[in-house]
């Protein structure tokens, strides 16, 4: 299926709850809201003749000067091999979209890495928590406004320091 039949088949069945959409864009797709993002998801994995049954990707996006986050899913149905995405955008300041680990098991640990890196919490996720970074970090290391410790545990965190004046450093 084209990426305009999809588009036309969830505007049909959504109406304004599709924010945007882009079929002539190198990546089509719609833009959703975190709260309509569910009822989306369930209809591209259950109906038949779409059967999205894949989550090929899911990727956190920083518009920092948007003051908005998103989550890009990037699905495929492996029975028909046709490809679409859907972009859900969120706010920065308290990033908030459904989790979709039941419907494709591959959004767990996606989700958790977007968590990790970005603060994006996945409502309904059955263990969301750090994947890449201690419990302890503070931050989201991927957010564009993102200071990098100097220190962590006290582990340097940059290379600010002129290596070439420490005595331990080989000439």
């Amino acid at each position: 299926m084209k990426a305009s039949e999809i588009i036309a088949r969830l505007k049909d069945q959504f109406g304004d709850a599709i924010a945007e959409s882009f079929v002539e864009d190198l990546h089509p797709r719609v833009h959703v809201a975190p709260e309509n993002w569910r009822k989306v998801a369930e209809y591209l994995y259950n109906e038949a003749d779409l059967a999205f049954d894949w989550l090929a990707c899911l990727s956190a996006v920083d518009y920092v000067a948007d003051d908005e986050l998103a989550a890009v899913y990037d699905l495929r149905s492996v029975k028909y091999n046709h490809w679409f995405c859907v972009k859900v955008i969120t706010k920065r300041d308290d990033p908030k979209i459904p989790s979709t680990c039941d419907l494709w098991p591959a959004a767990n640990w996606h989700e958790r890495e977007a968590y990790d890196m970005m603060g994006i919490v996945f409502e309904g996720h059955p263990d969301l928590r750090r994947i890449l970074l201690p419990e302890d970090w503070e931050g989201f290391p991927l957010r564009k406004d993102y200071v990098f410790p100097k220190h962590y545990h006290g582990i340097p965190g940059t290379y600010e320091t002129d290596w070439k004046q420490r005595a331990d450093y080989p000439n």
